[in-house]
């Protein structure tokens, strides 16, 4: 049996004497190992695919790790990862200790920068390029960047900041016309009219062929930008020099999979004085039949049977908190023409399909643009809308600023809707939601809603909506608890309380309820009775409840995020407003960016689990003994 061509392939400059027959064998030979990895532990799999050639296209002509290559969000990267020493531990991609799904400066030197968010590519390439022009070197600095990060604020004004510095930099915008939801905007739009103008295509061709039989120059003026090609873009497609209004050069549309053609142009723009797009067009999920035929369920996949595409039944049948959220919102909607529903190209992923379905004129995907949805939401809010903005809580903490001074400070009535709050698993620090409860009680007037079952999630959407001003619902990933029994009113600021006891008190804030009933029932055994209080709010918090708390001599707060400035701090804040001096000991994420993980794993990294807390707990009641 003929050796595998990665078998021979520990750095990228192994690639370099492949021949280009060599190369293609490669790229299948990445896409097979892609496909074994993420069918086990799941991943974001149809982006990688298509960015395969891309990629080796790169490393052959970059010299890695003296020359940088930038990702943006890094869902494309795992070729990068396979060909840059990681292949052996490539099956631990995203699990516990294994490799991170994304580039990780700690995990290769080939990873020239931790990414996980949309649209700083370029920021981060450009100081790369500024850097080395300050060293006087000669190396070269590439950023791989998406269409759908491509429409991001940061992105352009990095563009145009590109432009002023116009130094040599390489930018590959790999146009797959696919992102999480389907692109929208203008740019989206122009970079459509560019892929399907078959006007250009057909006579570019025939004028690249007469350059092409000029040799390398010809080929490099075709490609390069010079006046004569300007004149032809404008002409046969307005607008196609969009991109070289900021100051750079734009090479493209080119075949994102034909690896000699890719090859080509790169080493040519590699000599430019300046900074060039290359546009390269892809197909999102290449390779893999189920991925190409539904790239947005394989854009992030969990666990699969490779054979079929199919994945793997889930072990809990509860409906998600974004299945809970999403069929709240529209019936609520049905009774309110008032209420709107933004998101920021996560449609599907926050539960607002459903909505954009039934309610279309009243649903609004931004693209990848926080700031934006925030900012456009607060004018809806003081026209008299009731704008829902669902976002990952990761993400919104780009919109800290319009948070603050066009929600909060106008006192506009809108509400956040931040799913995937919490340690949310394997995507890891960049994607954990553990920051929203320090951003959002700094807020004057914002409202905190933190529900712990499907129940409390549908009460806390419908107080959101009819209160006055800023309010948010933080919720996590995954199956939400199903409760047993009919949710209590729920009232602004008012806390629950869960269980009687005298020795101490759990103030347990959303997921966290459930652990601090196993807390209680381990203490009890142990002969330690614990009152317990759902306490619903992060801000306000219920000061009766806290009141009633100290006066049992001793009080434990539960929060799935950061302790500094979070729940715990509220709580110690409004003890000492009420001069109480009771003890406080607080559990949650201490002073540090969290690993990858089952969230369970990480519960017990953190020392977050019922366990955990129990054994805590119990040997405070031992030690005062």
């Amino acid at each position: 049996m003929p050796e595998k061509i990665l078998d021979t392939i520990d750095a990228p400059a192994d690639l370099k004497d492949l021949s280009y027959e060599q190369l293609e064998r490669l790229a299948f030979e990445l896409r097979a190992e892609m496909i074994a990895a993420t069918s086990l532990h799941g991943g974001h799999l149809a982006p990688s695919l298509g960015a395969v050639e891309l990629i080796i296209a790169l490393h052959r002509v970059l010299d890695c790790p003296r020359d940088r290559l930038v990702f943006d969000v890094g869902h494309q990267s795992y070729a990068h990862k396979l060909l840059t020493g990681r292949r052996k531990v490539f099956k631990t991609l995203r699990t516990y200790d294994g490799i991170s799904g994304f580039p990780k400066i700690t995990e290769s030197e080939y990873d020239a920068h931790d990414s996980g968010h949309a649209s700083d590519s370029l920021s981060t390439a450009l100081g790369f390029a500024l850097a080395r022009d300050l060293d006087k070197s000669d190396a070269t600095i590439a950023a791989l960047i998406g269409d759908a990060s491509f429409t991001g604020g940061m992105a352009l004004e990095a563009l145009n900041d590109i432009g002023r510095a116009n130094t040599p930099l390489l930018i590959v915008l790999n146009d797959n016309g696919m992102s999480i939801s389907p692109n929208v905007g203008g740019f989206s739009t122009y970079l459509a009219k560019v892929r399907m103008s078959s006007q250009y295509t057909n006579l570019r061709n025939q004028v690249e062929d007469a350059f092409n039989a000029s040799g390398t120059l010809g080929r490099l003026l075709m490609r390069g930008g010079n006046a004569a090609k300007e004149s032809f873009k404008q002409f046969v497609l307005p607008g196609a020099t969009f991109l070289e209004g900021f100051g750079v050069t734009y090479v493209g549309p080119v075949d994102g999979h034909d690896i000699q053609t890719l090859e080509e142009i790169f080493r040519d723009a590699k000599k430019l004085n300046g900074p060039v797009v290359i546009h390269a067009v892809t197909v999102k999920g290449k390779g893999y039949s189920p991925a190409e035929k539904n790239p947005a369920l394989f854009h992030g996949v969990s666990p699969f049977d490779i054979a079929t595409g199919t994945p793997k039944p889930k072990t809990n049948a509860n409906p998600t908190w974004t299945q809970v959220f999403s069929d709240e919102l529209v019936k609520l909607a049905a009774d309110d023409d008032d209420i709107v529903a933004i998101t920021a190209a996560m449609a599907s992923g926050t539960g607002l399909s459903a909505f954009a379905k039934a309610y279309p004129e009243r649903f609004f995907d931004v693209g990848i643009a926080e700031e934006h949805a925030v900012g456009m939401a607060s004018s809806l809010a003081l026209a008299g809308k009731k704008p829902v903005v669902a976002i990952y809580s990761t993400f919104m903490q780009r919109a800290i600023d319009q948070a603050i001074v066009n929600v909060g400070l106008q006192k506009a009535h809108v509400t956040f809707c931040l799913d995937r709050a919490g340690l949310v698993g394997d995507d890891g620090p960049t994607h954990h939601g553990v920051f929203d409860l320090v951003y959002l009680r700094m807020i004057p007037g914002m409202r905190i809603h933190a529900p712990s079952n499907d129940r409390e999630l549908r009460a806390a959407l419908r107080c959101a909506i009819d209160l006055e001003g800023p309010v948010a619902i933080r919720y996590p990933r995954g199956s939400a608890p199903v409760a047993s029994t009919a949710c209590e009113p729920w009232h602004e600021g008012k806390a629950v309380k869960v269980r009687e006891g005298g020795d101490g008190a759990l103030l347990a804030l959303g997921r966290m309820v459930d652990v601090a009933q196993e807390v209680a029932e381990a203490a009890a055994q142990s002969g330690i009775e614990l009152a317990m209080w759902d306490m619903r709010w992060a801000k306000p918090i219920d000061a009766e409840a806290v009141r009633e708390a100290a006066r049992t001599g001793h009080i434990f707060t539960l929060e799935d995020g950061i302790i500094t400035g979070g729940f715990g701090s509220g709580v110690l804040e409004l003890l000492s407003e009420m001069e109480l001096g009771c003890p406080v000991v607080r559990f949650g994420i201490l002073d540090t960016f969290v690993t990858q993980g089952s969230v369970d794993r990480l519960f017990e990294e953190m020392g977050m689990d019922a366990r955990s807390i129990g054994d805590k707990v119990i040997a405070t009641y031992q030690k005062r003994d």
